[in-house]
């Protein structure tokens, strides 16, 4: 046996074992883990109140928030200048405030089905939709509407004196739609927003 062959032998033998024991060693049936998620960092509550002149309405917003004023509304003028945004820059949020005025042209009625209307585009992917009777001592009165499942806004109100004033707000997070992963900060800013309608108050 001459030198080169006994080199290219050895070189095959060890790399014949080097086979063997990348295949015994990949005979483990794999384990599956569990989804996770990034980690989100809540702040504190505190509120601030927002009592700005010339709005018809006050109420507590968090100070990790932003109250940023609505210019545009689904690529058009918004119908009156007390349309708001509350910004969660932290959060990568947003609630949409839209106010409007019961009158003959839009009656109450006519506010309530347009309501109903925009919370049924997210029904054809909610879970389900819980319906939360509101009911202030300052005639604050409405429904808060929660939605299961991947939806664009799983939380949604509207509040009402029921003879002047009609507040919407609806929640958005920049962010693929996914129930698991959004819930801790749907629980978080419900939170907030049920602090702004027991806080609210008319003008």
């Amino acid at each position: 046996m001459n030198k080169d062959f006994s080199l290219l032998y050895g070189m095959k033998w060890i790399t014949g074992l080097w086979v063997v024991w990348i295949l015994t060693g990949c005979n483990h049936p794999p384990t599956p883990r569990p989804r996770g998620y990034f980690r989100i960092d809540l702040p504190q509550k505190k509120y601030q109140l927002f009592d700005k002149p010339g709005y018809p309405y006050t109420f507590e917003y968090p100070v990790y928030a932003e109250i940023v004023k609505d210019t545009v509304f689904f690529d058009t003028i918004p119908e009156n200048p007390y349309w708001i945004n509350i910004v969660f820059p932290g959060l990568n949020g947003k609630i949409y405030l839209t106010y409007k005025v019961i009158s003959k042209k839009q009656p109450l009625q006519t506010l309530l089905n347009q309501v109903f209307e925009m919370t049924d585009q997210h029904d054809y992917k909610a879970d389900y939709r819980d319906e939360i009777r509101i009911h202030t001592p300052y005639h604050v009165d409405g429904i808060f509407f929660s939605l299961g499942g991947d939806v664009a806004s799983a939380k949604q109100f509207f509040v009402t004196d029921s003879t002047t004033h009609f507040l919407r707000g609806a929640l958005y997070f920049y962010a693929v739609p996914n129930a698991d992963s959004l819930a801790p900060v749907n629980r978080f800013v419900e939170q907030d927003m049920w602090h702004l309608i027991h806080t609210l108050r008319w003008r």
